[in-house]
């Protein structure tokens, strides 16, 4: 509910704050007295665009304000739960209009931008008249308000978890397909790769030998020559060899050991020294012997070398990582063969889901026609109480791709047929302003609970009528305002007296400006101001009389 507004150098308005009440509340006033200023204002509270024009003379900004009580479950209040914008203590609106056209709009104090308040409104305000703004007109708007005229909130649920099913499966489908699971193309070149590289690669032990075993072959002419001079120096015929060098020493050493025992030691080391020079040779002599100078097991080590190389810089990893990759291969061609099982489930599983969607839509477009069909009806039946004798219509549509939808298969566009033997238009392009709003009003009337917006504003929603369709209405209005909280602007008493509670806006002249007054009307007051309506400046004691008669009666 809309408790209260709240708006300083807005147009001809320099200060008013209003307090509103559930129910029906009027607004009436003069013509040019600004009555359509408080809607101006709750339309730029909701999101609507601001310019400069809209700041009072001489002041820098305009401000409005408004203040809400929302239901602890509406959807406003989750909304604003889930945008962290919420506020134990209610939900306050502010906008603040700038001279030089610049806007700054908050939520509960906090910065937000216009689409954020036109979201978060969406469900809190409906604005009716010859405004842009207005809910009804939005197909996506007129198909849930026929679903909730229909009670078909269960339908929608079970619709909306086989939708949610459909398309979770298709993902889970793609993603399968996407790894190539569906291409033997794919799987028979992984399965080239792994007897490739199983054929070639090595894991990094093995990699490392061959390494050695290619350079050892590849220098085999320089190691046997090479082995065979240590050999010579080390115990060679000849005498200049290590051994016979060191047995020339020891026999010296002996000598002077048998004049000084303090040498016996040294001549230890030197009979060891003898001994590892001796196993040295022994050692180098059997690398010869068992060393085997093949040309072709070279070419053999090169060879396969080359192809490790090869195979390593296809697959872009070190020569040594081979086989991890060769395990990485295995491993993906076990899961894209074992993928085949998956997805003939997925797909047995997406052609059931399918088909429960198709049986649960069908299901709601039965129920649709039949809503759609007494929804007709009742609009249509209000309509020619509102002194409109056409016909109303919710014509239902199929989509040409629904693609699964949550909402089902078909949209659907509220057609009007303003006076008979005219073609029925959609409700978005009715020229009349006060035609269309008497239309949404009758809208309204007919779906009262099913819509869960609970601030309504009908502004001159009585233009264009009079006498008893004005009495209607207001009845309307009333009945309305009995499920919801309607704010209505009126220049007809016979709605004027049906409101719950009258506000009066009055312009008044004040040391040469020109402002805008609203007053709370009751009793004596609100009796002159109907009277006012009915007989125009001149107030007499019949016209009075004949308020008072009708506030009466509204109050019966």
């Amino acid at each position: 509910m809309l408790k209260s507004i709240f708006v300083k150098d807005f147009a001809i308005i320099d200060r008013a704050e209003v307090a509103l009440s559930a129910g029906m509340t009027v607004l009436t006033g003069e013509t040019g007295a600004g009555k359509s200023l408080l809607v101006d204002a709750l339309l730029l509270l909701t999101g609507a665009r601001s310019d400069a024009s809209m700041v009072r003379h001489g002041a820098e900004r305009a401000e409005l304000h408004a203040e809400f009580e929302v239901a602890p479950d509406h959807a406003a209040r989750l909304w604003l739960q889930e945008q962290e914008l919420d506020d134990d203590e209610g939900l306050r609106l502010r906008r603040i209009i700038r001279a030089d056209g610049n806007s700054r709009a908050y939520i509960n104090d906090r910065p937000c931008s216009s689409a954020q308040l036109r979201e978060l409104c969406a469900s809190l305000v409906e604005i009716h008249g010859q405004h842009e703004h207005q809910a009804l007109l939005s197909k996506t708007q007129q198909l849930r308000l026929l679903d909730r005229f229909g009670r078909h909130e269960t339908m929608l649920t079970r619709l909306a978890q086989a939708s949610a099913s459909v398309h979770q499966l298709q993902r889970q489908l793609q993603a399968l397909e996407s790894a190539g699971s569906s291409d033997p193309d794919r799987i028979e070149f992984l399965k080239f790769q792994l007897k490739e590289l199983q054929r070639d690669g090595l894991g990094a032990e093995r990699f490392q030998k061959l390494v050695d075993d290619h350079k050892r072959t590849s220098n085999a002419s320089q190691l046997l020559d090479g082995s065979a001079r240590l050999g010579e120096r080390l115990d060679g015929d000849e005498g200049e060899s290590l051994r016979a060098q060191l047995s020339d020493v020891r026999a010296e050493l002996e000598k002077l050991a048998s004049l000084d025992e303090s040498l016996h030691p040294v001549l230890e080391l030197i009979d060891a020294a003898d001994i590892q020079l001796g196993e040295a040779a022994d050692a180098i002599r059997r690398y010869r012997d068992r060393f085997d100078l093949d040309p072709a097991e070279f070419d053999k080590l090169d060879q396969q070398l080359a192809r490790i190389h090869e195979l390593a810089r296809k697959h872009r990893v070190a020569p040594k990582e081979l086989l991890d990759k060769a395990e990485s291969i295995e491993q993906e061609l076990a899961r894209i063969e074992g993928a085949s099982g998956e997805r003939e489930r997925l797909l047995l599983a997406l052609q059931q889901a399918e088909k429960q969607y198709s049986q649960t839509a069908s299901e709601l477009s039965q129920l649709r026609a039949d809503s759609a069909r007494r929804l007709d009806a009742a609009v249509t039946a209000i309509l020619h109480e509102l002194a409109i004798a056409g016909a109303f219509t919710a014509a239902l549509s199929t989509r040409s791709e629904h693609q699964f939808a949550a909402s089902g298969l078909e949209e659907v566009e509220f057609l009007v047929s303003p006076n008979p033997g005219q073609p029925a238009r959609p409700l978005r392009k009715i020229a009349s302003g006060g035609e269309l709003a008497r239309i949404s009003l009758a809208i309204e009337v007919a779906t009262i609970g099913a819509d869960e917006v609970p601030v309504m504003v009908f502004d001159e929603v009585d233009s264009g009528i009079g006498g008893a369709t004005a009495e209607v209405v207001g009845r309307k209005l009333r009945e309305l305002g009995e499920a919801r909280q309607v704010l209505t602007v009126t220049h007809l008493p016979q709605v004027a007296a049906l409101g719950h509670a009258h506000l009066r806006v009055a312009k008044k002249q004040d040391a040469g400006q020109t402002r805008t007054q609203i007053e709370v009307l009751t009793g004596k007051n609100r009796v002159e101001e109907v009277a006012r309506m009915l007989g125009g400046i001149q107030l007499t004691t019949e016209t009075k009389a004949h308020a008072s008669a009708m506030l009466k009666a509204a109050a019966r």
